[in-house]
């Protein structure tokens, strides 16, 4: 019998081995992966709620649409320049003065990856252990909302929902608190996309909707609404205290104005490089103009005639020593079957390789594989500006209108 070593030189020498034997032993290999890989997926779509074969079959057909109901430019591709472009000038007045544009175009670019992604409620909580995300999810809507003091009977009172992006938060809020709930965007593409899943939903048809408007415009009468709130939206205005006396102008006297804003907090160090690359990211990834610190905010909401009756960071809320911090599911995972996973190197290779294969099939338009860029840089910033405590997505305000409600002259920062 042939030893695999020779005992002279004692150098290991392989076994010979057959090019059929091989092959096959490859192919073994290969088939077994993709067993094992189908399994899983099969696994987690029959046996859990996340349905990623459907919501994978949902992206590549609003892939394959997204350019129809652009409406901001032609095509992703000069969307995504133009976006970039906005982007590269230093001068925050100059992004300031064309916040339309830069918001309506990033709205039109990303909207359809946050749904496929994240759900149809574009924003953060954080977990307590029993939670799932979510739950973590609609109890952060259903906290704000049971601000609002809405105690009429069923669909009397009017709430308005400021920057309402496709109307997760809005149908949650409207089925929570019974009451009718408009939401306000100015894109489009999201009001279309919103009101096509309110019908959908029969508990909340006819009972809330999405309407377009520039929320420093809105096109509302004053006095309408009797409660109005805000998700992580009004970080896209280009002017604080206009947004918020615009929120004031179309409340009732003693109605309640509560939100959740992006801020940076007194930890970042204007100047400081990292502090500022953070920051960078977070405005180029997330269609931001600037981003406030939370003494800005809450400054401007006693200017536009709101008296402040809570304010706080919730971020820094206890949640025990089990629960999940908000940027978990941006920070790096080396789990395959997490989406943290592309937050290391190699799932950020194979998540951008994916994408240039799906434009190269022709599944995604050109200008996607940018787009899929400029929303990892987000999560690569937002993750670092909450590990170094510079930055919040949730700091908490919540403001009255006076009774003897005066009218509010704007004003800029």
């Amino acid at each position: 019998r042939t030893l695999p070593w020779s005992p002279i030189s004692l150098v290991y020498q392989p076994p010979e081995t057959s090019k059929s034997t091989m092959m096959s032993n490859n192919h073994r290999s290969i088939g077994a992966s993709a067993l094992g890989a189908t399994a899983v997926v099969a696994a987690v779509q029959f046996l859990t709620p996340a349905d990623p074969v459907g919501r994978c079959m949902l992206l590549l057909k609003q892939l394959r649409g997204h350019e129809k109901r652009l409406k901001s430019n032609k095509d992703v591709d000069s969307g995504i320049d133009k976006y970039l472009e906005l982007h590269q000038q230093k001068d925050v007045d100059t992004r300031n003065a064309e916040y339309k544009t830069l918001v309506d175009t990033y709205y039109d670019l990303s909207t359809l990856f946050y749904e496929w992604g994240w759900g149809s409620s574009f924003h953060f909580a954080y977990r307590y252990f029993f939670e799932s995300f979510a739950e973590s999810i609609r109890r952060h809507e259903y906290y704000l909302a049971s601000k609002l003091a809405l105690y009429g009977k069923p669909y009397s009172q009017k709430v308005i929902d400021v920057g309402c992006g496709i109307g997760g938060p809005m149908r949650n809020i409207c089925r929570f608190t019974g009451q009718d709930v408009t939401g306000l965007t100015l894109n489009q593409y999201q009001v279309d996309r919103g009101n096509e899943l309110c019908d959908a939903d029969d508990v909340v048809q006819g009972k809330c909707r999405s309407v377009q408007g520039d929320f420093m415009e809105m096109p509302f009468e004053g006095n309408t609404f009797d409660a109005a709130y805000a998700i992580e939206a009004t970080c896209h205005a280009p002017d604080r205290v206009g947004v918020y006396s615009e929120i004031y102008r179309v409340l009732k006297p003693g109605s309640i104005f509560a939100c959740y804003e992006w801020c940076m907090l007194d930890d970042y160090v204007p100047g400081n490089p990292d502090h500022e690359k953070s920051k960078k990211k977070i405005e180029e990834g997330d269609g931001l103009p600037d981003i406030c610190h939370t003494s800005v905010c809450l400054k401007a909401m006693t200017e536009a005639g709101f008296e402040v009756l809570e304010e706080r960071d919730l971020a820094a809320d206890p949640i025990g020593n089990k629960g999940k911090v908000w940027q978990l599911p941006l920070l790096p995972s080396w789990n395959p079957f997490s989406q943290r996973f592309q937050f290391n190197w190699l799932g950020f290779r194979m998540t951008n390789l994916a994408v240039r294969m799906l434009e190269f099939l022709y599944l995604a338009p050109t200008g996607t594989y940018k787009t899929q860029q400029m929303l990892q840089t987000a999560g690569y910033g937002l993750g670092e500006g909450a590990e170094t405590n510079i930055f919040t997505p949730m700091y908490l305000m919540v403001g009255r209108v006076p009774m003897n409600k005066k009218t509010v002259i704007k004003s800029s920062q």
